[in-house]
């Protein structure tokens, strides 16, 4: 982590289709996430992973950064405190890996997917969070930079793993 941030950014990633069990655990992260001290980053969206990890850090006390593909705020979560319109749709997840000192990847799809390798790609830290298992990921792990953790009580401790060695 570069020392002239006065706060760290921990990026979110994951689907806009949850189950129950994802929305509660994507919230717990965000809560975790809050209570930290950390600022949370995510795609701004009011649905999936988005939503839950923002209710999570705002309900909390955290500081929520939103960015959206939109050039509106039509979609924006309410659980987001600074809505970033980027209008470039896709082209945004640069900005979410980018502006992110650590990615936590929750499930999802194919945008999910190319987060997490923009962010292999761009030499960030990733954490995937409960995905069904470390096979599925394979050519991701093989590069040393993605972790696999079960629970959001792991995910954090891995968070801080990574700052101290960052530091």
């Amino acid at each position: 982590m570069n020392k002239n941030h006065p706060k760290t950014i921990i990026g979110v990633m994951g689907g806009g289709d949850t189950n129950d069990e994802s929305y509660r655990i994507a919230y717990e992260l965000g809560q975790k996430i809050a209570k930290s001290g950390w600022l949370l980053l995510n795609g701004g969206r009011n649905c999936g992973v988005m939503e839950a990890s923002a209710r999570g850090a705002k309900e909390n006390g955290g500081l929520t950064i939103g960015i959206l593909p939109d050039s509106h705020t039509g979609q924006t979560s309410q659980w987001i405190d600074i809505p970033i319109l980027t209008g470039i749709g896709i082209a945004r997840n640069a900005i979410n890996i980018l502006s992110s000192h650590v990615i936590v990847a929750c499930p999802g799809g194919a945008g999910t997917l190319s987060e997490i390798a923009m962010a292999l790609k761009s030499n960030r830290k990733v954490i995937a969070l409960g995905w069904p298992s470390k096979n599925s990921l394979d050519i991701f792990f093989k590069c040393g930079q993605l972790y696999f953790v079960s629970t959001v009580e792991e995910t954090i401790e891995q968070i801080k793993l990574i700052l101290e060695t960052n530091s």
